[in-house]
């Protein structure tokens, strides 16, 4: 069995501006909640909360809500309880607990589940939606986006290192492992199918990276994650491994006089229960 991934909340928000551009445009996406058209707090949760930080945008959309985040590192949650943990200047109030996303059930009735960019080291989560739904209010939203780059050179040459003979007897699958999101139709189908109105939508984002070596900064935050912790115990392996994917991420990613391009692609889904 593969130990989870431990993960690095500073190394994460190194690329905050990036990372939280898409969950504004899924916030922009979520139409009136319940709570509000019966003049109540929303309550809100968000799974796979990670740092926080854009947990705690939500409330700049729903001043008095009461949200709870929800994630499986110890690291991230440490990070949002220090940082955005407690009362809110609109009424509200922001917390975190420890859950895995896998088997989250809610366990009070909810006007909006929200996800960003967690559901991809889920494997089945479509199977949670019913789930999720069932523990909304009638006219309740379930929002989520989730990336859908895994093709893309960043995370392909990632998949054939950790395949290589050099590598795979110590990190084999971990760098295609959560390779577990439907397409932007798939979404649509099954959520409609669980008679959801729902809104689905897919976004590349041509995103100019700076410093150096900045894709193999980036994905240091996420995809890479499994395999830093696979490693963690050998020093020179790590160095070994992080040297000979640099060389790749270069030759794939050049730079250029404003920096380096880097795209990526996203699919974004709003569902609202009917009722």
């Amino acid at each position: 069995m593969h130990s989870a991934p431990v993960w690095d909340p500073d190394q994460y928000l190194r690329h905050a501006s990036h990372r939280t551009r898409p969950f504004l445009d899924l916030l922009h996406r979520i139409p009136e909640l319940p709570a509000t058209a019966l003049g109540r707090p929303a309550r809100i949760a968000d799974i796979g909360c990670g740092p926080g930080n854009v947990t705690a945008l939500l409330t700049e959309r729903w001043p008095d809500a009461r949200i709870t985040g929800f994630d499986l590192s110890a690291e991230m949650l440490e990070q949002a309880d220090k940082h955005h943990a407690g009362p809110t200047p609109g009424g509200g109030f922001l917390d975190f607990r420890p859950a895995d996303a896998a088997h989250w059930t809610p366990d009070e009735p909810y006007d909006l589940i929200v996800s960003n960019a967690a559901l991809q080291w889920v494997p089945g989560h479509p199977e949670s939606f019913p789930r999720w739904l069932g523990g909304l209010t009638p006219g309740g939203v379930l929002a989520f986006q989730v990336p859908a780059n895994f093709t893309a050179p960043s995370h392909a040459l990632l998949g054939d290192l950790c395949e290589s003979p050099e590598w795979r007897d110590r990190v084999g699958d971990h760098g295609r492992r959560f390779v577990h999101i439907l397409d932007a139709p798939g979404y649509l189908d099954h959520l409609t199918g669980l008679g959801c109105a729902a809104d689905v939508w897919e976004t590349v984002y041509h995103q100019l990276l700076q410093g150096a070596d900045p894709v193999l900064d980036w994905v240091k935050g996420t995809a890479l994650r499994p395999v830093l912790t696979a490693l963690d115990d050998d020093p020179d392996a790590v160095a070994a491994f992080l040297g000979q994917y640099r060389e790749l991420l270069r030759a794939a990613y050049p730079t250029g006089p404003h920096g380096t391009a880097f795209p990526f692609r996203r699919v974004f889904a709003v569902a609202r229960r009917e009722g």
